[in-house]
């Protein structure tokens, strides 16, 4: 069974850091690539970043330059160092599963997705 959860959410002031943790299990995590998404209330789901199974990475737009996307293959563990937070930033963030070893520059077609951690970044 494929289980993503994620952690490390919270409330932050403006300009402060948080990193998210996504734990996986019940499939080959290394075969995967792997993404972070958001969406906050009335808005539609966000790409954030994405990492295939060779550490290529893709940002979106909003936070290019201020968040990193890593993974341990080894941990079976998905990161997202996010910096200089900023009030646009709030939303529930979730982690995602795409069968594939490359992310093919695209934000579709993912297979699993976490329950989500919220993150509030107030100004």
């Amino acid at each position: 069974q494929v289980q993503l959860v994620e952690s490390g959410g919270g409330s932050v002031q403006s300009g402060r850091s948080l990193r998210l943790s996504c734990a996986a299990s019940g499939y080959t995590y290394s075969n995967y690539c792997m993404a972070w998404f958001r969406q906050a209330p009335g808005k539609e789901r966000e790409g954030v970043a994405n990492i295939d199974s060779y550490g290529d990475t893709r940002y979106g737009d909003s936070v290019k330059g201020r968040f990193t996307i890593s993974r341990d293959n080894a941990k079976n563990t998905l990161y997202l160092q996010m910096n200089s937070l900023k009030p646009e930033d709030t939303a529930m963030y979730y982690c995602a599963a795409r069968g594939r070893y490359f992310c093919l520059n695209s934000w579709s077609g993912f297979d699993y997705w976490g329950q989500g951690t919220q993150v509030t970044v107030s100004s």
